[in-house]
């Protein structure tokens, strides 16, 4: 499956079903351009996940949301559940044994740990769930 560009309007439904993952970069970003192949490599060997891309010049409110401080970022989902945001590029091994380690999520387990700390949350207490954690 080719990169689709991501939006405001379409990071809801982008994110809301399988494994997503999001390279935020930017045309200006030497390190962006460098990444973009082994991203798009990537997906075409895995159809079954959505890599999408999201320009952060072009979409500032939505790389803004995600608190974007350096690009490329890449963020993964699952299920609509975000597991883990990273700055930096990664070499093309790196990305393959992270899709397998996304692949091989407990999702019961993490649905629950997530639900959890959302209601915590909403209750105001401390904050359990660490979206940017590491897989």
């Amino acid at each position: 499956m080719a990169t689709t560009a991501m939006t405001l309007d379409t990071h809801d439904q982008t994110v809301s079903d399988g494994i997503v993952l999001i390279d935020f970069w930017a045309e200006w970003c030497g390190p962006c351009r460098q990444f973009a192949p082994v991203f798009e490599a990537t997906s075409e060997k895995n159809p079954d996940v959505t890599f999408a891309k999201v320009d952060t010049e072009d979409q500032q409110q939505l790389a803004g949301s995600y608190g974007i401080s350096s690009i490329p970022t890449l963020v993964v989902y699952r299920d609509g559940i975000p597991l883990m945001a990273q700055p930096g590029a990664l070499p093309a091994p790196a990305l393959d044994a992270l899709l397998e380690q996304v692949r091989g999520l407990d999702m019961v387990a993490v649905r629950k740990q997530y639900d959890e700390a959302k209601a915590a949350q909403e209750s105001g207490a401390p904050q359990q769930f660490d979206h940017g954690a590491q897989i």
